[in-house]
């Protein structure tokens, strides 16, 4: 993350903000930490939305208590709790996946991630994932730039569709969303959502996709942090993206340099609003 002093030279709400957002995911990657990914109780989830273990559900918990604790004013919109239309009254909401990834995490794998967001009005103004196995942990608050640890990052410059390195699951290959023919691209792909778009931000990689649509606690982080490397993200249809709906999904997701951006657009039929 950005050293104290930086965090405390971004003017505003959105610095203190934070800070918070960063001790509460350090606190959240202890928690998770207790419980063996293999050996932690989990269940299936109703509508085929994947499984959820007690670890997931110990870090809401610590999480809800710290964050709201901290905050009281904030509305709440975590994967792992009871949705309530009390959040779209207020002007700031947390929206929180309190392990992204979970099956990663069943796995004994070390890309799961904590992923924390506060919106403003429907726009993200601070942002952490944390992958606390890893010890890297992305910041970002509105007008102060993103970070990785104490570094800043900055999203890769490459402005040409043909050769980028892209992060996407195998469907968003498939021929029907691409008018003009399937780009030709190096493939690649994690499992954390949060974590590819971070993964972006550094500019490790060149731009990721998904025309899925996508729960906001999955993007919300991602989005900010992005945004302040540089990049330009979208929906599948090359709107910007809007938070805490009622309805807390946006229709998938599109990530890159300004000009690689544009380049996915045109090359998905989409002309940008």
């Amino acid at each position: 993350m950005p050293a104290s002093d930086t965090v405390t030279d971004i003017q505003g709400d959105p610095a203190r903000d934070l800070a918070l957002l960063v001790d509460a995911a350090r606190e959240a990657g202890a928690v998770a930490q207790q419980f063996t990914g293999a050996t932690a109780r989990r269940w299936d989830k109703p509508d085929d939305q994947g499984p959820v273990t007690e670890a997931d559900l110990a870090v809401n918990d610590v999480l809800l208590r710290q964050l709201r604790d901290a905050r009281p004013g904030y509305g709440w919109l975590s994967e792992e709790s009871e949705d309530s239309g009390a959040r779209l009254t207020r002007d700031r909401v947390f929206i929180i996946d309190p392990i992204d990834g979970t099956r990663s995490f069943i796995d004994g794998n070390d890309t799961w991630a904590h992923s924390l967001a506060i919106a403003e009005r429907g726009r993200v103004v601070a942002a952490v994932v944390y992958l606390p196995v890893k010890g890297m942990l992305y910041a970002a608050a509105d007008g102060g730039g993103a970070w990785l640890n104490d570094a800043p990052i900055r999203v890769s410059g490459r402005d040409r569709l043909t050769g980028a390195s892209v992060l996407a699951a195998k469907p968003n290959y498939d021929k029907r969303h691409w008018p003009g023919g399937v780009p030709d691209v190096a493939r690649h792909y994690r499992p954390s959502l949060a974590y590819r778009l971070s993964l972006v931000a550094e500019g490790a990689f060149d731009a990721m996709l998904t025309f899925r649509d996508s729960w906001e606690w999955d993007i919300a982080a991602g989005d900010l942090i992005l945004r302040e490397a540089g990049a330009v993200t979208s929906d599948r249809e090359g709107r910007v993206l809007a938070f805490n709906n009622a309805h807390p999904q946006v229709g998938g997701v599109v990530a890159a340099g300004p000009v690689l951006h544009d380049g996915l657009m045109a090359a998905l039929g989409v002309r940008k609003p």
